[in-house]
């Protein structure tokens, strides 16, 4: 467990590879919650916790707080930035209802459009397939760009002046964007392609919470690897 403020009886049940964890512990750093108990799981051998925490899908991540469990990433998301709300922590979501909507429907893209292409790109049976998957997260990853314009407004987050909820949703492939770019010999996240998505890339990777919990890429390209072997 880590030392620090606003534990307040928290376990994380997660996998270290997984962008959805990842999303989860970014925002357990940025919001300054470090007190937490953190349980790896082994997707081979469920352990009782989580079969009982997540009986629907039986995956991580699971936030278990105060006995009570969360399930889903970007629920668990909401629900750390409302029950961890005030004493200075950042917030995650906006305040306005619009603004809320608008970070809720680049989240969901990031879900049903990017995630889902990332896939394709790297698990799809077929070179082919593969090929058509890498379009679809270039595709994506520009419409990511011309969002954070109009979105941030010349402002250096999706969130604004700080990192938000799209930031922090979009932060959770950060790592495999990196590991992809390992594997594949190309930046994903194109700096003449996308130069404002990459900027913001470079800009939230640097953040000392961010920092705090990124996986390391050269681990993330071993195990991606051993998956296709």
């Amino acid at each position: 467990m880590a030392a620090g403020a606003g534990g307040d009886d928290l376990k994380l049940l997660g996998m270290w590879a997984s962008p959805a964890v990842l999303r989860v512990r970014l925002a357990l750093s940025i919001k300054g919650i470090s007190s937490y108990e953190y349980q790896e799981e082994d997707f081979d051998n469920k352990s009782e916790l989580l079969l009982r925490s997540n009986p629907v899908h039986k995956m991580v991540p699971v936030l278990i707080h105060a006995g009570k469990p969360v399930c889903e990433s970007t629920v668990i998301i909401q629900y750390l930035d409302e029950a961890f709300a005030g004493d200075g922590r950042p917030a995650l979501l906006p305040a306005g209802p619009y603004e809320r909507a608008v970070a809720s429907f680049w989240a969901a893209f990031v879900d049903d459009t990017l995630l889902k292409a990332m896939y394709q790109a790297s698990w799809s049976k077929t070179e082919e397939e593969k090929a058509e998957g890498k379009k679809k997260v270039a595709a994506a990853l520009k419409t990511l760009d011309g969002a954070l314009r109009e979105v941030a407004g010349g402002k250096p987050f999706f969130g604004g002046d700080a990192p938000g909820y799209v930031d922090t949703v979009l932060g959770g492939l950060l790592a495999w964007a990196r590991s992809m770019d390992v594997i594949n010999g190309v930046k994903t996240i194109d700096p003449v392609e996308m130069p404002l998505l990459a900027a913001w890339a470079d800009r939230f990777g640097a953040l000392g919470a961010v920092e705090a919990v990124m996986p390391d890429v050269n681990r993330l390209v071993e195990f991606s690897l051993s998956l296709t072997t």
